[in-house]
């Protein structure tokens, strides 16, 4: 009597992708949960604390006004004598304007965006940060 160690199926020669490509799945999945969709702007502002905020659309002409007076247009330096140009440049088909204004920015600095927004028929929307406080 002689034992046979062979095995008795052929080796499996195809390998299942099932487990994998739940693996991935639930990675693709953590990364969309975890991850930040505001987008980040270049210029630093100190926006404004309020208690609520609405979201923002996401086809505008941002304006950055920084504190020591300097406009930027979608990331750009601009001087304040072309600032309806810029605007008028960077907008296509857009019609709102989306004001980034540090806390440190005069009214004149925003008059100036807004007479400018007014002048090409656009809505203006102040950017904001929401304050911490809990209700």
């Amino acid at each position: 009597m002689s034992l046979d160690f062979s095995p008795s199926q052929e080796p499996m020669t195809d390998i299942s992708l099932a487990g994998m490509t739940d693996v991935v799945l639930l990675l693709l999945i953590f990364f969309l949960l975890t991850s930040s969709f505001v987008p980040q702007m270049g210029i630093q502002v100190t926006l404004p604390q309020v208690d609520s905020s609405a979201p923002v659309e996401e086809q505008s002409v941002t304006v950055a006004l920084t504190e020591d007076g300097s406009y930027y247009v979608n990331g750009s330096p601009v001087s304040g004598s072309r600032l309806l140009d810029e605007i008028r440049a960077a907008r296509t088909g857009q019609q709102t304007l989306v004001l980034r204004a540090d806390e440190g920015a005069t009214i004149g600095q925003f008059a100036s965006v807004a007479s400018a927004a007014r002048a090409l028929d656009m809505r203006v929307l102040m950017a904001t940060e929401r304050s911490d406080r809990s209700r």
